[in-house]
């Protein structure tokens, strides 16, 4: 029975593991949404600040709050996501065993274990020709 519990146990985990990235992806998708919402909002804004201006007067109060709280709806909403976008890598990391360590924030970047490709070393006759520098 007791391997049973540990494939169970094991079973588990996968699974909550899984259920944790998609959470987390689908908060990103949510926060790059309302962003995006955000920018169109700041958007809208800006075109009819100009088109006022461009017309030789001023947006009118009510036009300009309705579209002003239109963005600060968005933007509260977008920081909100961010932020519990934030929290959530923040408890994945700190959930992570040391033998299995979260993935690294970038695909292309290095892990810590691995430092990378370097930079070969430089040639005999590098300084002979030294770089040109760019006008």
């Amino acid at each position: 029975m007791a391997l049973w519990d540990k494939v169970k146990q094991g079973i588990d985990k996968a699974g909550k593991a899984a259920q944790d990235v998609f959470d987390e992806g689908k908060l990103r998708v949510d926060a790059y949404r309302v962003r995006e919402q955000a920018d169109k909002a700041a958007e809208a804004l800006g075109y009819a600040v100009f088109r006022a201006l461009e017309a030789g007067g001023e947006l009118e109060a009510h036009a300009r709050a309705r579209l002003m709280d239109a963005l600060r709806q968005k933007d509260n909403e977008a920081r909100r996501l961010e932020t519990d976008l934030a929290n959530a890598k923040a408890a994945a990391s700190a959930g992570a065993s040391p033998g299995n360590p979260p993935p690294p924030a970038d695909p292309g970047a290095p892990s810590p274990a691995s430092p990378g490709p370097s930079a070969p070393p430089p040639s005999a006759g590098a300084e002979a020709n030294p770089p040109t520098p760019h006008a």
